[in-house]
């Protein structure tokens, strides 16, 4: 049974007078994103599951989830659906977010981020 290729949205760096090009895929830019995310306190880390696990066992974690990128040549735009602890303030947490994924993304790989758009999807609330 042939499996069709998989088709994945990729962003091309030309630079003039080099030995090649760069492609950088979606899905490497949303994981660069939620991994940013999941760096500022008061972030809850993403689900955790035993489906995570399992898909982490055969190499394919998803970190990415919840997050949405649209590369286009000139910027991206990012959305992301974050779930918070309980007790952090949700304008200053979500400002943190914005700041360090815009940073992450524009040092990781040069290009310029238009925006990061936080929906609070949860409120993650720890029994003691």
């Amino acid at each position: 049974m042939n499996k069709e290729p998989e088709i994945r949205k990729t962003y091309r760096i030309h630079e003039n007078g080099k030995v090649g090009e760069v492609q950088i895929a979606d899905e490497v830019v949303a994981t660069i994103a939620a991994l940013a995310a999941s760096e500022v306190k008061g972030v809850a880390p993403a689900s955790g599951g035993a489906a995570n696990e399992l898909a982490g066992k055969f190499g394919k974690k998803n970190l990415s989830k919840g997050v949405k990128v649209l590369v286009n040549p000139d910027a991206v735009s990012v959305d992301m659906a974050l779930t918070l602890d309980y007790g952090y303030g949700i304008p200053e947490t979500a400002k943190q977010v914005q700041e360090k994924v815009k940073t992450a993304i524009e040092n990781m790989t040069g290009l310029q981020v238009k925006e990061v758009n936080i929906r609070i999807a949860g409120v993650n609330v720890v029994k003691a």
